[in-house]
């Protein structure tokens, strides 16, 4: 990852950022904001987040966006891709108006995409 270090990656490689004004809280990227920066979402019904080598599964959560869906959280921070990230290891968004960041993962190992855990439904077969 050049100089940020190790950092937090989706399923398919492109680097994760955090935007600061959404602190840990409520996700603040939306309409043209969430264009450029889209949020790591997850499918509704999704109980659990888990990521691979570095992560633990304390560290991964989800919270609700103003669209309803689910989006992927870091210690309560929202995660987005960026869209000017064009394959696997950029992280051109690093910095960016001084208020995106990437996130690193605090150890010398690479931490894998978060996956997830879907909700089982009733299946009385009605």
């Amino acid at each position: 990852m050049g100089s940020v270090g190790a950092v937090l990656v989706n399923s398919a490689g492109m680097t994760l950022y955090r935007y600061s004004p959404d602190g840990t809280g409520k996700p603040m990227c939306t309409g043209a904001c969430a264009t450029i920066w889209p949020a790591l979402t997850v499918p509704a019904g999704t109980v659990h987040v888990t990521g691979g080598s570095g992560l633990t599964a304390a560290d991964l959560g989800t919270t609700t966006r103003s669209d309803g869906t689910l989006q992927v959280t870091y210690k309560g921070m929202p995660l987005y891709t960026y869209s000017n990230d064009t394959k696997a290891g950029d992280a051109a968004g690093q910095g960016v108006g001084g208020i995106w960041f990437v996130i690193t993962s605090g150890s010398s190992a690479r931490p894998s995409a978060p996956t997830t855990t879907k909700a089982s439904t009733g299946g009385y077969g009605y």
